[in-house]
């Protein structure tokens, strides 16, 4: 589904990325660790092309993503993404927040586009269904016309991850879902992320959960100084490891 191919990505003099070969299989879990730093959230970042890539190719579907001259909201939608901090709208209701998306692009809730001459009732119509679908999902539909405000971290990092799966994505590419969380609030946000994986989507998370790492990925991919340093699947990976790098990361961290 995702090819990243001799990917680079410099912020100045940084040089944060340098080289990352890497595929990413339709229905694959792949789970990326590493220290602070290494480049993982901006490998992720550079899959959806929030970060443009300096050079290199990201081949999604097989379109070169990173190609200049294609338009990425297009092949954007076909991409969830869940941040760290949430990035919910306070001025909008939790309701609000998940049909944005949805309503904005015309989106049905297979995915399709409606036709041009739909009717503006007829996609907030079936937005909203689907957006209450999804809430009664995460048991969190009395939360339907909260604002964000008054929820809690992990509240709102589960609506975070339904307002993704409201635009009916391929793949759902997470950046440290919990990293923002009490710890007493993890424990619910990885729970979804576990049953979603169980349905079969193809995800790519960044995340310090060791345990939750070996648990779900398919393949885990160690990230140090701008390259995968190492992956297999989590046997090879924490049963396993092989370069000197990894093993000090792992004897740190678990």
């Amino acid at each position: 589904m995702i090819k990243s191919i001799k990917l680079e990505k410099s912020f100045g003099t940084n040089h944060v990325l340098k080289g990352i070969d890497t595929t990413i299989n339709d229905g694959e879990k792949v789970v990326v660790i590493g220290p602070s730093g290494s480049g993982k959230s901006t490998f992720l970042r550079c899959l959806n092309c929030m970060e443009d890539p300096t050079s290199g190719s990201i081949i999604f579907n097989g379109v070169d993503i990173a190609d200049m001259s294609v338009d990425i909201n297009i092949h954007r939608r076909k991409m969830g993404m869940v941040f760290q901090q949430f990035n919910l709208f306070n001025n909008k209701t939790v309701l609000e927040n998940i049909m944005l998306a949805p309503v904005s692009l015309a989106i049905k809730d297979n995915g399709g586009l409606f036709c041009p001459v739909a009717k503006k009732n007829q996609i907030k119509e079936e937005a909203k269904e689907n957006a209450l679908k999804l809430l009664e999902r995460i048991g969190l539909s009395d939360k339907a016309d909260a604002y964000p405000y008054s929820l809690s971290g992990g509240q709102k990092q589960r609506i975070a991850i339904v307002r993704a799966l409201a635009m009916n994505p391929e793949v759902l590419l997470f950046d440290e879902p919990t990293s923002a969380l009490d710890p007493e609030m993890v424990g619910e946000v990885l729970s979804l992320i576990k049953e979603l994986a169980s349905t079969g989507i193809t995800m790519v998370i960044v995340t310090h959960e060791m345990g939750f790492a070996r648990e779900v990925a398919d393949r885990v991919l160690f990230m140090d100084k701008g390259i995968i340093e190492e992956e297999g699947t989590p046997e090879e990976i924490f049963g396993n490891p092989k370069s000197p790098r990894l093993k000090d990361f792992l004897g740190k961290v678990l």
